[in-house]
């Protein structure tokens, strides 16, 4: 009995979760061979769209897009925010500094394949985004996403940051002023759907290559709520 139940089992075959599918709108080669290639790594198939993309994004269902940030991306990026199938996909931005692309971070872009595009380099975006990509989540999700944040510190002075990743108990973000761990600060920001909020923080962490440093939101500022409200529907399908 044993042995027929395991060769029953056996012959059940394991469904997998298809690849996600991503749209290259607009990307040229060679950038397009190479991001498509740092992509197919992970399964996942790449779309090239070009001439009708709106008409495309109607019909079809995408888990994220790469576009190339430049003049008139911001209608393609607007129309993605906006559709009723795709407002949730992980925008990639192609261009410059991140700087450059707060431009465009009402749009909620995620993360950015700066340019002159290195392989390694993007093949380390590529890896970092995949659980947001499959939709995949852990317990406490990282979100990357790019706007810009206004930090204070208790002695009064305040500067701009750009933000990494966001999750519900805190943030990572790229500014050029120094912080010290254990520093007391409070940041605000907004995103999409988010009007703008102010939420008192900790510094965590503080890499000086990279100005890089991470933020814990104050656990008894009950502000910090309306930010895990808002992961919680932008996780929702």
């Amino acid at each position: 009995m044993e042995n027929t139940f395991a060769t029953v089992a056996t012959a059940i075959p394991i469904a997998k979760r298809a690849g996600a599918r991503i749209a290259f709108i607009e990307i040229k080669d060679p950038v397009r061979n190479v991001l498509a290639d740092c992509f197919h790594q992970f399964g996942a198939e790449t779309i090239a769209m070009a001439g009708d993309i709106t008409g495309r994004l109607k019909k079809e269902k995408f888990d994220a897009c790469v576009v190339k940030l430049a003049p008139g991306s911001e209608g393609v990026m607007e129309f993605v925010r906006t559709s009723p199938s795709n407002s949730r996909m992980v925008i990639y931005g192609v261009g410059g500094s991140a700087k450059e692309a707060l431009r465009y971070s009402r749009y909620g872009i995620n993360a950015i394949f700066h340019e002159p595009l290195e392989r390694p380099a993007a093949l380390k975006l590529v890896r970092a985004t995949q659980v947001l990509v499959l939709h995949e989540y852990r317990r406490y999700i990282r979100i990357p996403v790019i706007t810009e944040v206004s930090v204070s510190t208790a002695e009064g002075t305040a500067f701009a940051a750009t933000s990494l990743e966001i999750s519900t108990g805190g943030m990572s973000l790229r500014g050029a002023e120094a912080v010290s761990a254990g520093e007391t600060v409070e940041i605000s920001f907004a995103l999409l759907t988010l009007p703008r909020i102010w939420v008192r923080s900790t510094v965590t962490w503080r890499k000086t290559a990279g100005r890089t440093f991470g933020i814990r939101f104050d656990p008894k500022d009950e502000r910090r709520f309306r930010i895990k409200e808002w992961i919680d529907a932008y996780l929702e399908n």
